[in-house]
């Protein structure tokens, strides 16, 4: 049986850290910025975490068990 790939866009997409856990960027920054507060394009800057019922899903298409 062929190795498994993993999906291209999720590899660009997140990153593992040392305990297992997955990062991720926020979305919503990347046009229409003149809009949105100062507050709000600050908060969208900072990595965060994959929320746990999205785990699954991530962990498959980066083939991690």
């Amino acid at each position: 049986m062929p190795k498994m790939k993993t999906k291209s866009s999720a590899k660009k997409r997140f990153k593992v850290t040392g305990t297992g856990k997955i990062k991720r960027k926020h979305a919503f920054k990347s046009h229409i910025l003149t809009k949105k507060s100062k507050k709000r394009k600050l908060k969208l800057t900072h990595h965060t975490l994959v929320d746990k019922a999205d785990e699954p899903n991530v962990k498959l298409m980066l083939n991690l068990k």
